[in-house]
């Protein structure tokens, strides 16, 4: 009965006092939905992995081009190497406050193996393709759409669906003769599924574009699992290492050296095991010491999220989880520590009689606020040290085989960044929360902090600026996997959305 429930906020989100830009909006939606998902079709018809500069391109110009009809100054902002940002501005007459909506237009690689159909071939179902849904044809002019139908291709959940609820709450806006209260940026990226290795560049070559920006809304994400919309204040940061353990300077046979020779994949097995215990608390010394507490405001408003653990333990088959009994919304504003890959030797059909002479394990690490990369991989070495292990950060030699009994090399990897998190209170964040409080009253979700990563502190820490990530996607969009999606309801909720921001009270 709750997930019906749950499943039926985003159809029936009502303010408490609808204002004009939602009659606007809905009106527009009633009237032009078939359209909109044509339009939506049409745009994830263009393939957009950020490694192909043609198919990006492609996509910045169609996009850039669709807001220059409405009225909007854009231009690409070009860098050697990189894709083009695809930055906007509509300027108002006399606002006092300036905001700017990111998007990425890129999407992840795709392996079409894996998918039902063509990754750039969308299709509409008549519901999730794991519930039961069909394909069926687009809608024509008339036609009554059921918002529990879905739109499957890549990039309709992350992150092209916001590109279109943006365009769409302009014309919606436009054509009621609803006027903007606030300026308005566009900055889109084209290589956040890259890692956005040029954001900071393009960030500091066009600083004089961006000073005059208020606050930043990152339009990324899903809505909360229990499909309540949110508002996100925070990412968690990453960082990382590679670990590999040695035995002998070759592979030996298990029967002439078994019980002799040491075995690198169980030395690594005992090795992560003493990182954490059973419960999944990180028994590395100090490994929580400079978590960030959150405000008293932030603490009452984590009481308020839903507790959707049961929930997804029965949609991910999970018998336990870690933490305690701690909710999953408590668990992610903690560091965690993940092992992410473990290689020795082979097995199945490939397994061999032998002892590997190496086994290599990818520990990631997800840091929260007030936490250092550096530091933080620092206590992961510490620790290693602590295990008895001599570390290296090149293959050892013969002498330094000889004169250590163990052994690891360390490979930090030359990533990571910083967690970021803006105030619920800041000014301009407590003016985006009563708008949106206005339009969805008390079922709005206000999240300290998403468990996943963005560089987000390119924008707070960097340049000053407040940031807010602003979700439309469902949860169960399939994200960077095969059979991505977007369900109508979110797609429609998202006009709405962005027809209030751009028209809260100046």
């Amino acid at each position: 009965m709750f997930i019906l429930l749950v499943g039926l906020i985003l159809l029936s989100v009502v303010p408490a006092e609808e204002t004009k830009s939602v009659r606007a909006t809905r009106k527009w939606v009633k009237q032009n939905g078939h359209s909109i998902l044509q339009d939506f079709t049409h745009l994830l018809s263009m393939p957009n992995v950020a490694s192909n500069h043609k198919d990006i391109r492609n996509n910045a110009e169609y996009i850039s081009n669709l807001f220059q009809k409405r009225g909007f100054d854009m231009q690409l902002l070009e860098l050697e190497g990189a894709n083009p940002i695809v930055y906007g501005e509509y300027k108002v007459p006399g606002a006092i406050r300036t905001l700017c909506f990111y998007v990425h237009y890129d999407g992840q690689p795709v392996d079409p193996t894996k998918w039902a159909h063509g990754p750039f071939t969308p299709v509409l179902y008549s519901g999730a393709m794991d519930g039961g849904g069909k394909p069926i044809a687009l809608p024509s002019r008339g036609d009554k759409i059921d918002p529990e139908w879905r739109i499957y291709g890549r990039s309709a959940g992350d992150d092209k669906a916001p590109i279109i609820t943006i365009l769409n709450a302009v014309d919606a806006l436009q054509s009621s003769k609803i006027g903007f209260t606030s300026n308005i940026k566009l900055f889109f990226e084209g290589e956040e599924e890259a890692g956005s290795t040029n954001l900071k560049a393009h960030l500091l070559n066009n600083k004089n574009l961006l000073d005059d920006i208020d606050i930043w809304l990152f339009c990324d994400g899903p809505v909360h699992q229990s499909r309540r919309p949110q508002l996100v204040f925070g990412v968690r940061g990453v960082t990382g290492m590679e670990v590999t353990v040695y035995g002998a300077t070759r592979a030996l046979h298990s029967g002439h050296y078994g019980n002799w020779a040491p075995v690198p994949g169980q030395m690594l097995a005992r090795l992560i095991a003493s990182m954490k215990n059973e419960d999944g608390k990180v028994l590395i010394e100090n490994f929580y010491d400079t978590v960030e507490p959150l405000s008293e405001f932030e603490r009452l408003e984590l009481a308020k999220i839903p507790n959707v653990d049961m929930q997804l333990k029965n949609e991910l088959g999970l018998a336990f989880t870690e933490g305690e009994g701690r909710t999953i919304n408590e668990r992610l504003l903690l560091p965690s520590l993940t092992i992410k890959g473990l290689a020795s030797g082979n097995v199945g059909k490939k397994a061999r009689n032998v002892i590997p002479n190496t086994a290599t394990t990818a520990i990631g690490v997800r840091l929260v606020k007030g936490n250092d990369p550096e530091d933080m991989l620092d206590k992961v070495e510490s620790h290693i040290r602590k295990q008895g292990y001599h570390i290296v950060y090149t293959e050892p030699d013969m002498e330094t085989r000889l004169k250590y009994r163990k052994i690891a090399k360390v490979d930090r990897r030359g990533s990571g960044y910083i967690a970021s998190r803006t105030s619920m209170q800041e000014p301009h964040a407590k003016t985006i929360i009563n708008a949106v409080r206005n339009f969805v009253s008390d079922e709005l979700i206000l999240m300290p902090a998403l468990g996943g990563s963005l560089p987000l502190y390119l924008f707070t820490d960097m340049l000053k600026k407040p940031a807010i990530i602003v979700p439309v996607a469902n949860h169960d969009n399939n994200q960077h996997a095969a059979n991505e999606n977007l369900r109508i309801a979110n797609l429609w909720y998202g006009i709405d959305l962005m027809g209030v921001i751009m028209t809260m009270p100046r």
